[in-house]
């Protein structure tokens, strides 16, 4: 795919936007449709309350832009899903990241699937972030950017500003509401995940339907309040002696 980076600057940045929140939309229908056949139900998926997954749209820009400046325009396939494996799984690790250290809870582990990264990204997700941005590049951004180009200016601005707002300020309620999940843990004395998010669930049920929504769409979450991030720091550094004296022993007798 061949960027046309001659349109000017806040024209180039209003089709990115448009692109980040056209696959923001698909991103979160993609997640209600695969929860509603899971558990017969709608789920409203995602940390933010409107239609929309953020992870998806900001995956799609920078895919997009990491073949356009890494591989250029004649990137081929191989080297575009090479792009967005490890350019996406690096987005989902630091996202996962983010949300812990900020709320102080694990919204999705993937301790149990095979090669996996702190529970944080995981090989099938990152063999599908690869095929998806083949597909974003090869197939579906040209086709959106040249429809973005056919809206006029006086259009384009105004609805490009009114959507990021609407974001904006989804994003602002629903940290707020988040906030909620640290606060609460941390107010629970107690040294285990499981009894401190359970407590969590239970109290945040009987909060706003907001809280009860996000309760909803992450019910895997995981409460990872500073007594438990430090339980399971001391935990890992134990492992990790164990492991270097089994070596060093290992080592000694051969």
């Amino acid at each position: 795919m061949e960027l046309n980076l001659s349109h000017p600057l806040a024209s180039e940045i209003c089709y990115f936007f448009l692109l980040f929140a056209v696959f923001s939309v698909a991103g979160w229908i993609t997640e209600v449709t695969l929860k509603y056949i899971q558990f017969r139900r709608f789920i409203n998926r995602g940390f933010l309350i409107g239609p929309y997954c953020p992870i998806y749209g900001a995956g799609a820009v920078l895919v997009t832009l990491a073949v356009h400046f890494l591989a250029g325009p004649d990137a081929n396939c191989f080297e575009t899903f090479l792009i967005g494996f490890f350019f996406c799984g690096a987005l989902e690790y630091l996202v996962s990241l983010y949300m812990e250290k900020v709320f102080h809870a694990r919204w999705w582990d993937y301790s149990e699937k095979p090669m996996n990264v702190e529970g944080r990204i995981w090989i099938g997700n990152l063999v599908l972030f690869g095929l998806g941005s083949v597909i974003i590049v090869k197939l579906a951004a040209p086709v959106l950017f040249s429809l973005f180009e056919k809206i006029p200016r006086q259009i384009l601005y105004p609805v490009s500003i009114f959507l990021a707002v609407i974001m904006a300020s989804d994003y602002v309620v629903s940290h707020l509401i988040t906030s909620m999940v640290k606060l609460v843990g941390e107010s629970i004395k107690a040294d285990s995940t499981e009894v401190i998010s359970r407590e969590v669930r239970r109290i945040l049920a009987t909060k706003s339907f907001l809280h009860k929504r996000l309760m909803d769409a992450y019910p895997n979450m995981q409460a990872r309040t500073v007594r438990v991030q430090r339980r399971l720091k001391a935990e890992r550094q134990k492992l990790r002696l164990r492991l270097k004296e089994e070596r060093q022993r290992f080592y000694k007798r051969k």
